[in-house]
């Protein structure tokens, strides 16, 4: 089989940040890494959950909503995939994810999704924890650009 292109990222030189990981005919998939992998320190599974849910909300309810694909985790619990249309220029996908992440920092009240008939593990969320890594990876992205978009070697 062929090594898919994620696996190809050379993960002992990656630090947090917003990667352009893979673009698909108009489809294009933004790595969101917040931990470095492979250093011990991951997102909790509850607070990967919540994050999940709230960027998902968020994204789907944003000005960009018709061209998000998908918001998911990473399983490896170092950061999300986010999916859009090539309508959503780089900049635009910068946009989304700090304003989400902002979103998330930000939140408080019931989370979306979280009931028993709407999630399959609702049991499990950290909504403290979420805010907590959403705005430490505000601090990561601040000042991201385009030209950052590009994993490092």
């Amino acid at each position: 089989m062929k090594r898919i292109q994620s696996f190809s990222i050379n993960h002992n030189v990656l630090v947090p940040g917003i990667y352009t990981s893979r673009v698909d005919g108009d489809a294009v998939t933004y790595d969101v890494r917040m931990k470095k992998p492979n250093a011990g320190d991951y997102l909790s599974n509850g607070a990967l959950h919540t994050i999940e849910h709230l960027f998902a909300t968020y994204a789907r309810n944003s000005r960009y909503a018709d061209s998000v694909i998908y918001v998911g985790p990473m399983g490896c619990r170092t950061g999300f995939y986010l999916v859009v249309r090539d309508a959503v220029s780089p900049e635009e996908a910068i946009d989304l994810v700090k304003s989400s992440m902002q979103f998330i920092a930000d939140f408080s009240g019931e989370i979306p999704g979280a009931k028993p008939a709407e999630c399959g593990n609702y049991r499990e969320h950290d909504l403290a924890g979420a805010k907590k890594e959403a705005a430490a990876m505000l601090e990561v992205i601040r000042d991201w650009t385009p030209a950052r978009l590009v994993y490092p070697e």
